[in-house]
């Protein structure tokens, strides 16, 4: 199996993004094109790009604030995001469904905390679903609570790191 390579986005790879986050993600959980653009746009060194062989598989984005509220929605939009902020927000972490449960999201996750933490971050904060704690945990975040967040008609879990 080849070894897959990282990279900031850049604004050619909104399409390929959008592809992955609206297969990956239920109902209207999945952001659209313009926000994905807009993250790509307002804060590149937040958005890793994994590639497989030359192709995107799978891509983590993210804004930075200096007091994170996670069911805040406005964020997403990056309302409020300031890229020299020391809280981190995670707001997609995708692999292409074609390769899924190989293992991708761990190497990307932990090549994203390497990234932030190199970067003088302090936290990193991300809402899951339920599903996905255990994962969450394993890679070293900490469980908040649940959040009043119902983000896309599902329910989700608040979760944080300190790097």
């Amino acid at each position: 199996m080849s070894t897959p390579t990282f990279r900031q986005a850049v604004s050619l790879d909104g399409a390929r993004c959008y592809e992955i986050e609206s297969t990956a993600y239920e109902g209207g959980e999945a952001a659209t094109l313009a926000r994905i653009g807009l993250r790509i746009a307002e804060y590149p060194e937040g958005f890793l790009i994994m590639e497989l062989d030359g192709r995107v598989i799978g891509f983590i984005n993210s804004g930075c604030a200096d007091s994170v509220v996670m069911s805040d929605e406005s964020f997403k939009e990056l309302v409020g995001h300031d890229a020299a902020a020391p809280n981190v927000v995670v707001m997609s972490v995708v692999i292409d469904s074609a390769y899924q449960s190989r293992g991708f999201a761990t190497i990307m996750m932990r090549t994203f905390v390497e990234q932030m933490r190199q970067a003088g971050k302090k936290t990193i904060h991300l809402m899951c679903k339920q599903r996905h704690v255990d994962l969450y945990t394993h890679l070293g975040y900490r469980y908040m609570k649940p959040s009043p967040s119902d983000h896309g008609g599902m329910s989700w879990h608040e979760m944080i790191m300190d790097l």
